[in-house]
């Protein structure tokens, strides 16, 4: 958590520089972000096809299929490759989500978009920052695009339903790291059993200033507060993140490791994210009196 709230406050340095465009991480600053990862089935229709640290998924329906992150403007290639190595064509993607619009998830959303014509569908509170290339961000001071724009073909509010042959997705609103971030809670059955999945945007403090000195984002500390007290009551079996390292998943999964979804069942783990983001927020809300 230590080494992933630094590469954080990098992220968020990045953006306050006003540079025209914020510059894809090198491998000696985020090797993981752009390491290759071997794609791999989570559980029944859900797989992984990210990098070693920036999670995409892929859900797999009779209809099509759904991608949920693009990772960085480099990853396009990458996803296709895994979407292939599974089996699967990129070109079946018919719904595109994510967890929240920074460059390091979005990255690649417009390319993607193009190649597969689907439709893009964003949480309202990061709606305008998708479309403009991140430039109306709170971090952003409308100075810095940080991936191209995209076209929003539909906005999603808390709790709105993703459907797509058969399967149905739960947005949930889970604001603060971004004015719209979200996790997602939906349900997969292999040939076993069902399970409850839930993708979470763990809500990462913010660490460059003060809440009170950020006034494109007035209601960030509310916000923050009610992400984490409605993920403290979230259920489900397996729990999966944005980030592979906030769920370590280089300890549960190792490449070439046979289909265990119960490898990720961790309730504790997830416990104890948020237990210390609670601690990170209520440090930094001692900054706020």
């Amino acid at each position: 958590m230590k080494k992933f709230l630094f590469l954080l406050s990098l992220l968020c340095v990045n953006y306050l520089a006003g540079a025209q465009k914020v510059a894809e991480p090198s491998s000696d600053t985020h090797p993981e972000w752009t390491r290759p990862y071997p794609a791999f089935r989570i559980a029944a229709n859900l797989y992984y096809v990210g990098t070693a640290d920036l999670a995409c998924y892929l859900i797999v329906t009779t209809k099509g299929n759904i991608l949920i992150n693009t990772g960085l403007a480099s990853s396009a290639s990458g996803i296709k490759t895994s979407i292939e190595a599974l089996g699967f064509r990129l070109s079946d993607t018919k719904i595109l989500l994510n967890t929240q619009a920074h460059y390091d998830h979005m990255g690649a959303m417009a390319a993607i978009k193009k190649m597969t014509a689907a439709k893009l569908m964003i949480n309202e509170g990061d709606a305008g920052a998708a479309a403009d290339g991140g430039l109306s961000d709170y971090t952003s001071k409308g100075k810095v695009r940080d991936f191209e724009p995209v076209k929003v073909d539909r906005v999603l509010h808390d709790r709105d339903t993703i459907s797509l042959g058969g399967m149905r997705l739960v947005m949930l609103h889970h604001p603060g790291h971004t004015k719209g971030s979200c996790s997602y809670l939906f349900d997969v059955q292999d040939e076993k059993q069902k399970y409850r999945v839930l993708i979470a945007n763990m809500p990462t403090i913010v660490t460059d200033n003060n809440f009170s000195e950020i006034a494109a984002y007035p209601n960030i500390a509310r916000d923050y507060a009610y992400t984490l007290n409605a993920m403290k009551h979230l259920s489900f079996d397996i729990w999966l993140a944005s980030h592979a390292s906030q769920f370590d998943l280089t300890e549960k999964h190792k490449p070439g490791d046979a289909y265990n979804p119960a490898g990720f069942f961790d309730k504790k783990g997830y416990d104890q994210q948020i237990s210390e983001l609670q601690g990170d927020f209520d440090e930094k809300m001692k900054g706020n009196k």
